[in-house]
């Protein structure tokens, strides 16, 4: 099993946070399969522009937390699958602007699922959080979809947030419905087109182009990364198959194997074995806000529920990041290096 392109031809998805980085990835691959996609995001991203998906979809500026314009697209395109990304997802920008992050993070996701509880002409939901929502005991073990969520700071507390606002509405409006409900918490993404700011694979695109040293915060905190199309694709088969199977639907770790949760300095190893051109990095810990220094998640039941698995280990994800970041920096199609990416991942 996992992700089938061809479920997707001619189905009706609307994305939320369209426009950002795993959102961008996600429109390309979505318009590659044939689906009619509607994006609902409050800006535009430098991949957006970039990826020229802008022009292949319906492109809606809007802001999760103004109920009444979701509910106007909702009532004008009728989405038959509804995947839901938009938020204000930087734990250090959550510290500098915490109410805008919970207002975002969670009244917008209350905002989404009312709209789906109104418009039975959603079949599929998944509510996208992050691996961040648990409560976070620093161990060495994975946690489990059953364990406690309680985030630590405003950023991971507002997604542990949107995660308890789906399950209430999952029980109080869906318990007898037809509309499959799931989130999906995910680890760390690198891949093209990240340019956010205090992001480590982006820090490190812009100290090799720029000729510097690479400045690492905390060489030493332990992640789950992953190449963004991991969970896009998983996304879109937990899409998929609960829409045709209501039972799967739930609530599901995505990432990657244990042996690609990896300490950050080792991350980045990778990545200047893969951009050459004699780079190197250096420590320099900033003594920032409060970060988990180990997370990892445990992924067996995504596995167990519909035999997915990883397809590109941490050493591959970094080699193609760095793939798309030497294409764009040499003025190349990037949208036809992403094009031939999603290829070779499906393949």
């Amino acid at each position: 099993m996992g992700f089938d392109p061809s479920f997707y031809k001619g189905k009706k998805v609307l994305i939320t946070g369209h426009t950002g980085f795993k959102g961008s990835w996600m429109s390309a691959l979505l318009v590659n399969a044939g689906a009619d996609v509607i994006g609902y995001s409050v800006d535009e991203s430098v991949l957006f522009n970039l990826c020229g998906v802008k022009e292949q979809i319906t492109d809606i500026r809007g802001d999760i937390r103004d109920l009444n314009h979701l509910k106007a697209v909702f009532d004008e395109y009728k989405p038959e699958i509804v995947i839901h990304m938009a938020a204000q997802p930087l734990v250090r920008l959550s510290y500098d602007e915490p109410v805008y992050t919970f207002e975002t993070n969670v009244m917008g996701t209350v905002n989404i699922l009312e709209c789906v509880r109104l418009n039975p002409c959603v079949r599929s939901f998944l509510n996208v959080t992050t691996d961040k929502v648990y409560d976070n005991k620093e161990r060495d073990r994975g946690y489990t979809e059953d364990e406690p969520l309680d985030g630590y700071d405003p950023y991971s507390n507002s997604k542990s947030c949107s995660e308890l606002v789906t399950h209430s509405y999952k029980k109080s409006f869906f318990s007898d419905s037809k509309t499959a409900i799931s989130t999906a918490r995910a680890g760390n993404v690198i891949g093209g087109g990240d340019f956010a700011k205090d992001r480590i694979i982006p820090d490190c695109v812009r100290a090799a182009i720029a000729g510097e040293d690479i400045i690492v915060r905390n060489p030493h905190s332990i992640r789950p990364y992953q190449h963004v199309l991991e969970p896009v694709c998983a996304y879109l088969m937990i899409a998929a198959k609960q829409y045709d199977d209501i039972s799967v639907s739930g609530y599901y770790n995505v990432g990657p194997d244990d042996n690609d949760c990896v300490k950050t300095g080792e991350l980045v190893d990778l990545f200047v074995k893969h951009w050459g051109e004699g780079i190197k990095w250096i420590d320099r810990y900033d003594g920032g806000p409060h970060e988990a220094t180990f997370l990892k998640l445990d992924c067996s039941k995504l596995k167990r529920t519909f035999g997915w698995s990883p397809k590109w280990n941490i050493d591959k994800a970094v080699e193609k990041t760095v793939e798309w970041a030497k294409i764009w920096n040499s003025g190349g199609n990037v949208r036809e290096c992403m094009d031939k990416q999603i290829r070779e991942y499906i393949r």
